[in-house]
């Protein structure tokens, strides 16, 4: 079951869209190491404009996904690949439907 989840929403620099996918493609393999990360979504909103979507069973695991590989690789990153800093909600997950 989730609870909670965060929604990220990235601008790539112009030029660095390419980039910044195959970057957010490979991020897969780092959210696979989490076992609190119950669901990881990298997508595409725009030309220029991608997402992340990642939910969690409960607080301890969103703030371990929030300190761990993948915050820390996006935040090294983003200097290069962002036209602006990420912009992160903290949501909480009313319904889901999770396989299982």
């Amino acid at each position: 079951m989730v609870t909670v989840g965060l929604m990220v929403r990235l601008e790539a620099k112009p030029g660095k869209e390419l980039a910044l996918a195959e970057f957010l493609t490979v991020g897969l393999a780092l959210a696979l190491k989490e076992p609190e990360t119950i669901l990881w979504f990298a997508v595409r909103l725009g030309p220029s404009t991608f997402g992340l979507f990642d939910a969690f069973p409960g607080e301890p695991g969103r703030q371990a996904h929030l300190t761990g590989p993948i915050a820390a690789a996006l935040m090294a990153k983003a200097p290069d690949l962002l036209a602006q800093e990420p912009k992160i909600e903290r949501v909480d997950v009313l319904a889901a439907k999770v396989p299982g």
